[in-house]
C-alpha cells in the first residue's frame, strides 16, 4: 500500500474505491503517515500500476484547500508529498510536480502535464502550434495532460482523457541531485499517426532503473486529420504536416528549458516507436546546415523514414480522403476554397473527431492509412530515399531495430483465398506490374499448392485464415523490416554508428513477436520482469542496451546488473550483423526459454527484404 511522509498543512486526497464514498484525509505537523485504505481488486477504478491493484491514488493538497474530485485522475505511481524540492520556474510560470516511488530503486520526480504549446484549440485549430506567453502563474504538473483524440494504440499506463488540447510535456527526472548537467532522452509515441498517447510508455520506470541518470520527456502531438490533413488545399495555407510541426515545436522547447530540469540540451536522444520511429527517420533526414541541430542520438523503433507509403501531398489517394473527411463533415459543396478552413476550425471537437475516425476506418482493411506525413516541401522537403542518397542529413549515432513479426497488428487475420493476397498488394501498390505480383507469390510460396512452404497456418484454430502468416510475413517485410535495413545500410555506409536489433521473443499465439512489443520490456517495468526469471533478464538485457546508449552514445559502455550480455557490435554494410533478442523462447505461449540476446550475422529473410527494397521507389509516387 502507498505510504505519505506528514508534512505541515499537507494532506491527501484519497481516490480508492470505499465501500460508500470517496474519503478525505489530512494530516497535521508531527502526525503518523497516512496509509490508503482502499485497496481494490478493479484496475479500473484504482490504477497503483498498470496490472497491480493496491490504492496509491494520494494527490496532496493544502489544509486550505477544497478540491473537487472529479478533477483529479489516479496515476499509475505513488505521489510523494515532497512538494517543496517539486516545483521549476520556466519563462512561462512555475510548475509544481509530484514524486513517484513504485517500487523503484529510486524515487522519480515527474512534471506532468507541462504545455509547449498554447491549445490547438478554436481559431488555432489547424494553425502551426504557437508559443506560451511568460506568466508567473503556478502550473499543477501532477498528472498528465489530454491525449489526443483517437482509438488505443497499446494497453498500458494511466487513462488519461482525450482533447484537441494535448500539447503538453512530461518531464521525469532522478530525484538525486547531480552536479553536471544530466542526458535527455525525448519518447516519441506511436499510433499510425491516428492514435497513441505519451503514457502508454512506461518512461519513470526506465529512468528509476538506469544505471545512469539522464532527463526523460514524452509529449503528446495532434494526431488524424488534426495533425495529418494532406491535400493541395492543406499546402496552399501552409498547413501540412502539423504533427510534426508539434514534434519540432517540442524539440525546441526543451532546448530552451531543459536546463532548469537539470538536462542538457546538447546530448539529446530521440527515441520512439512505430509511427513515432517513423517521425524520428522524417526529422533526421530534414537536414539544414543552417540550423543547429535539436538532437544528437535517434533510436528508431520498428519506424523509418521509407516506411510504408510517404507520398507527395497532392496525390490521388491523399485528395480523395480529403474529399471524405469534408463530406463525413457536411462541409457545403459549394462553399469557396478561401472559408473551408475557417468552416472546420467552426465545427464542434466531436464532429472533427468523429470524421477523422469514420475516414480512417474506411480506408484501413487495404492499409492504405488516412491522415499520414506526406512530402511537403519542408520537413519532408523530398522523397526520402532521394534524401538518405543525398548524404545531406542529420548524420548522429543511430539504434534501429525491426520485429519478427511486425504485420500481426494491421493485416486481416481471415484472408483465406490466394486471390486475396494477390490481390492486396494490388490495391496497396498499384504501381506493381504484373512480373512484381509473380515475384511476390514466389518469394512467399502459397501454401495451400506448396506443402513446404513456410506459410502454412497451422493456427486456424484460433481463427485465422490460411492466408494469414503468408500476409502478415509480407507486409511485416515490406513496411518495416526493409525499410529498417535501409536506414541500417545508408546511415553505416555513410560513417555514422549504427546498431541494428531484431526482437523475435513469441509473446502471443497469434501475435508472436508482434509490432509494438518490445515496447514493454525496454522500461523494465514491474510487469514485465515479475512474469517470470527469464523474461526480467530479457527486459533488463533490453533496458541496459538502451539506457547505455542514451546517457554514452554506447550500447556496450554501462555494465551494471546486466554486465554480461553478449557485445552489440555495430553495423557494417559489407557484413552486416544484428542483435537478436528472444529467439527461440517460447515461454509465454508454453514452450521453451532460450538466452535473453545474441549477436549474428543479419541474413533473416533477406531474399524477401531485399525485393521490398527495390521497391521502395513506387511507395513514393503519386
Amino acid at each position: 500500500m502507498g505510504t505519505l511522509k506528514s508534512v505541515e498543512k499537507i494532506g491527501v486526497l484519497c481516490l480508492g474505491k470505499l465501500p460508500k464514498r470517496p474519503s478525505r484525509y489530512l494530516a497535521g505537523q508531527g502526525k503518523r503517515p497516512l496509509i490508503c485504505p482502499a485497496p481494490t481488486s478493479e484496475p479500473e477504478v484504482c490504477l497503483c500500476t498498470i496490472y497491480l491493484s493496491h490504492c496509491s491514488a494520494l494527490i496532496l493538497i493544502s489544509k486550505s484547500e477544497t478540491p473537487d474530485i472529479s478533477k483529479h485522475q489516479a496515476t499509475n505511481h505513488i505521489m510523494s508529498s515532497n512538494s517543496a524540492s517539486l516545483s521549476v520556474t520556466l519563462p512561462q510560470g512555475t510548475v509544481v510536480g509530484v514524486q513517484l516511488d513504485n517500487a523503484f530503486p529510486q524515487p522519480v520526480n515527474a512534471f506532468l502535464g507541462i504545455p509547449y504549446a498554447l491549445p490547438p484549440v478554436g481559431g488555432l485549430r489547424f494553425r502551426l502550434p504557437v508559443k506560451v506567453p511568460n506568466s508567473t502563474k503556478v502550473i499543477d504538473a501532477s498528472k498528465y495532460g489530454p491525449a489526443a483524440p483517437g482509438k488505443a494504440l497499446l494497453m498500458g499506463g494511466p487513462k488519461v482523457e482525450k482533447s484537441e488540447d494535448c500539447l503538453t510535456a512530461n518531464i521525469f527526472q532522478p530525484v538525486r541531485h547531480h552536479t553536471k548537467k544530466l542526458p535527455v532522452a525525448i519518447y516519441v509515441h506511436g499510433g499510425a499517426f491516428n492514435r497513441g498517447s505519451a503514457s502508454m510508455h512506461d518512461t519513470a520506470s526506465m529512468l528509476a532503473w538506469s544505471e545512469e541518470p539522464f532527463i526523460a520527456v514524452s509529449f503528446g502531438y495532434r494526431l488524424g486529420a488534426l495533425g495529418f490533413l494532406p491535400s493541395t488545399l492543406s499546402k496552399k495555407e501552409g498547413l501540412l504536416n502539423l504533427g510534426l510541426h508539434d514534434q519540432i515545436f517540442l524539440f525546441q522547447w526543451v532546448q530552451e528549458n531543459i536546463e532548469a530540469f537539470g538536462g542538457d540540451p546538447g546530448n539529446v536522444t530521440l527515441f520512439g516507436l512505430s509511427a513515432g520511429a517513423h517521425s524520428i527517420g522524417h526529422h533526421l533526414l530534414n537536414y539544414d546546415e543552417h540550423r543547429k541541430p535539436l538532437f544528437h542520438r535517434a533510436i528508431i523503433e520498428s519506424g523509418s523514414p521509407t516506411s510504408r507509403a510517404v507520398r507527395p501531398y497532392d496525390a490521388k489517394v491523399h485528395e480523395q480522403q480529403f474529399q471524405d473527411f469534408l463530406k463525413e463533415v457536411q462541409c457545403p459543396e459549394n462553399l469557396p476554397e478561401s472559408e473551408i478552413f475557417p468552416f472546420l476550425r467552426s465545427l464542434p471537437s466531436s464532429v472533427i473527431t468523429d470524421a477523422q475516425a469514420a475516414v480512417f476506418d474506411k480506408w484501413n482493411p487495404s492499409l492504405r492509412w488516412a491522415f499520414q506525413p506526406v512530402i511537403d516541401g519542408d520537413i519532408i522537403s523530398r522523397k526520402p530515399l532521394d534524401a538518405w542518397k543525398s548524404g545531406l542529413w542529420n548524420k548522429v549515432p543511430i539504434m534501429t531495430g525491426f520485429n519478427t513479426n511486425e504485420g500481426t497488428m494491421y493485416v486481416d487475420k481471415t484472408m483465406s483465398r490466394p486471390e486475396q493476397f494477390r490481390g492486396f498488394w494490388h490495391t496497396l501498390l498499384p504501381e506493381l506490374s504484373a512480373a512484381d505480383l509473380d515475384t511476390i507469390e514466389k518469394l512467399y510460396p502459397e501454401p495451400s499448392t506448396d506443402p513446404k512452404s513456410p506459410y502454412v497456418e497451422t493456427r486456424l484454430e484460433h481463427g485465422l485464415g490460411a492466408q494469414y502468416k503468408r500476409i502478415e510475413a509480407a507486409y511485416g517485410h515490406y513496411a518495416y523490416v526493409a525499410p529498417v535495413r535501409q536506414t541500417a545500410h545508408f546511415a553505416s555506409s555513410q560513417g555514422v554508428p549504427v546498431y541494428l536489433y531484431h526482437w523475435a521473443l513469441a509473446r502471443t499465439v497469434v501475435g508472436r513477436a508482434n509490432h509494438g512489443d518490445n515496447m514493454y520490456y525496454e522500461a523494465y517495468s514491474n510487469n514485465i520482469i515479475s512474469l517470470s526469471e527469464s523474461q526480467k533478464e530479457l527486459s533488463g538485457t533490453l533496458h541496459a542496451y538502451i539506457t547505455s546508449f542514451i546517457t554514452q552514445g554506447d550500447p556496450n559502455a554501462i555494465s551494471g546488473r546486466y554486465a554480461q550480455r553478449p557485445e552489440w557490435k555495430r553495423y557494417l554494410p559489407d557484413e552486416p550483423g544484428v542483435l537478436i533478442f528472444g529467439q527461440g523462447n517460447e515461454e509465454l505461449i508454453g514452450g521453451n526459454v532460450a538466452p535473453a540476446a545474441k549477436f549474428e550475422a543479419d541474413s533473416w529473410d533477406r531474399e524477401q527484404t531485399d525485393f521490398w527494397w527495390s521497391k521502395v521507389e513506387i511507395s513514393q509516387l503519386a
